[in-house]
């Protein structure tokens, strides 16, 4: 088997969504059990791994990240088209769901990735789309130049201290990084804006229920963003002029999490050089291990107390737990 081919289970994510917001009905349920339920339980069936072994040219890879991202505003368009359609009996909370988690756990996953291409080439613009999908197109910005150089510090806005609740990070996060874009960027974070506010203006024109779905789809991306960037680096702050290693970053081993969110999990060798392609990341023993994969983060983030428990016992525990 190639080494890219396991990583094509992530197209589900977005394929379900797209396939089930055409099909409408009950079928939108299924991204939801996908993303929510399964994933979850085979983040523990799968196992964990530290394998480390990819291809020298990549081009697998290169067009599993290249689909995600024409995948989402194909999403966005299967979700705009449901409201046209109709949804029924169905509350619009579900369409908006399915849509939104498939943006967020595909999408700005590969808007993460393409980012840190080459400026105005092919892969960033798609990736520039990805962000306008979400209203999120700040993030290129302050996560390129705020975050890479003052992530796991205080002064970083994603990074989150001891004892602090996702509910308290999301509410905090979102607007000082768009504040800090403005700082970085002034001119090209005002066009985003801008965009971003004409694209939410038409879509009131045309009609409110488009508006509402896709303002809802964006605020569960991004929530879901704001959540990987909560656990990434919660409580493993360093000092102004303490070096940057991969203690600074949770990591998580889980195969399914790897395979699904193109190797996201190993988060510190992203950090420790920013311009190396997912496929490459590799594990770190110095990394601190979450205590399940990121679809079981998801859940223990919401209970505060338990999540806290658990990082708490983690975090002095450095690799190891990686399988075949």
């Amino acid at each position: 088997m190639s080494k890219w081919a396991p990583h094509l289970v992530g197209l589900a994510t977005p394929l379900s969504a797209i396939i089930c917001l055409m099909i409408g009905g009950w079928w939108m349920l299924l991204p939801i059990i996908l993303l929510l339920g399964i994933y979850p339980i085979l983040d523990t069936l799968g196992g964990s791994t530290t394998v480390h072994d990819v291809e020298e040219e990549g081009i697998g890879h290169d067009f599993i990240v290249h689909l995600h991202g024409i995948f989402v505003p194909l999403v966005v368009l299967a979700l705009l088209f449901r409201i046209w359609d109709g949804i029924g009996s169905i509350s619009i909370i579900i369409p908006i769901l399915s849509a939104g988690l498939a943006t967020g756990a595909a999408g700005v996953v590969a808007a993460h990735e393409l980012g840190h291409r080459k400026p105005k080439s092919f892969s960033w613009w798609l990736g520039r789309l990805d962000l306008l999908s979400v209203v999120y197109l700040h993030f290129t910005v302050e996560h390129n130049h705020t975050h890479h150089k003052h992530w796991a510090r205080e002064v970083d806005p994603t990074s989150s201290p001891w004892g602090r609740s996702i509910y308290a990070h999301f509410l905090r996060t979102v607007p000082l990084q768009l504040r800090n874009a403005f700082r970085i960027r002034p001119k090209d974070t005002s066009i985003s804006v801008v965009l971003e506010i004409g694209l939410l203006i038409a879509l009131a024109v045309w009609g409110m229920d488009y508006f509402a779905a896709f303002l809802g789809q964006a605020i569960v991306a991004i929530y879901l963003l704001e959540f990987v960037n909560y656990i990434q680096h919660h409580g493993l702050l360093r000092g102004e002029d303490e070096r940057p290693n991969a203690s600074h970053a949770w990591e998580s081993r889980s195969r399914w999490s790897k395979y699904t969110l193109m190797s996201l999990p190993l988060h510190a060798s992203h950090h420790l050089r920013s311009s190396t392609p997912y496929e490459r990341l590799k594990p770190h023993d110095e990394s601190p291990q979450l205590p399940g994969g990121y679809y079981q983060m998801f859940w223990i983030s919401l209970i505060p107390p338990l999540f806290h428990r658990l990082m708490r016992k983690r975090v002095d525990h450095s690799g190891g737990v990686g399988g075949a």
